[in-house]
């Protein structure tokens, strides 16, 4: 009988062995995904040329928790009217700041903002963002880079985010794989 209950013993320790495994790399996957960076994709065409409906990416959910977001940074945040929905779009407006829309060129703090970052597409609406809005100490204003086909900061659905807001910085596209590399911000 010595060796049967050996045997089992060996069974079960080998069985248990793999269940603390999956339990770590369930915690350590969940760890990850809450606290350092998720994969999500684009829906839409509001980010082209930058990001195209169908790109695949990491977010990096880790930056912001030691430096502030900066201009021109692609960021992902929830929709607040539909359960996991998630918005991508770049900073324009930092705190403090005061952003409005004027003949479809954007304005901070009364200069024009020059970027050839996104292209130099004329929006045809500026929303909200027809009167100054200044930004409160941690308020953001985004908008997509393709400016006719996105609802962004100028849309009062969307509206000014939070820095709370801010899931995180749209990092690196791992897909498609002809695209995939560090996501360009600057």
């Amino acid at each position: 009988m010595g060796r049967l209950e050996e045997k089992e013993r060996g069974i079960f320790s080998t069985i248990f062995g793999w269940l603390v495994y999956i339990l770590i790399l369930i915690g350590l996957t969940y760890l990850i995904i809450t606290y350092v960076g998720q994969r999500t994709r684009v829906s839409g065409h509001s980010m082209e040329t930058t990001l195209s409906d169908g790109d695949n990416l990491i977010v990096d959910k880790l930056s912001y928790r030691f430096k502030d977001p900066k201009r021109y940074d692609i960021v992902v945040f929830p929709y607040k009217y539909e359960e996991n929905t998630y918005y991508i779009k770049r900073i324009i407006g930092l705190p403090g700041e005061t952003v409005q829309v004027i003949d479809g060129y954007e304005y901070i703090d009364g200069q024009q903002l020059t970027s050839d970052i996104y292209g130099a597409e004329i929006m045809d609406s500026p929303g909200i963002a027809a009167e100054p809005i200044t930004l409160g100490e941690d308020e953001y204003f985004v908008l997509g880079d393709n400016r006719n086909h996105s609802s962004d900061s100028r849309d009062p659905g969307v509206g000014i985010l939070h820095r709370e807001d801010l899931i995180g910085k749209a990092w690196v596209r791992i897909y498609p794989f002809d695209k995939m590399g560090v996501i360009r911000h600057e």
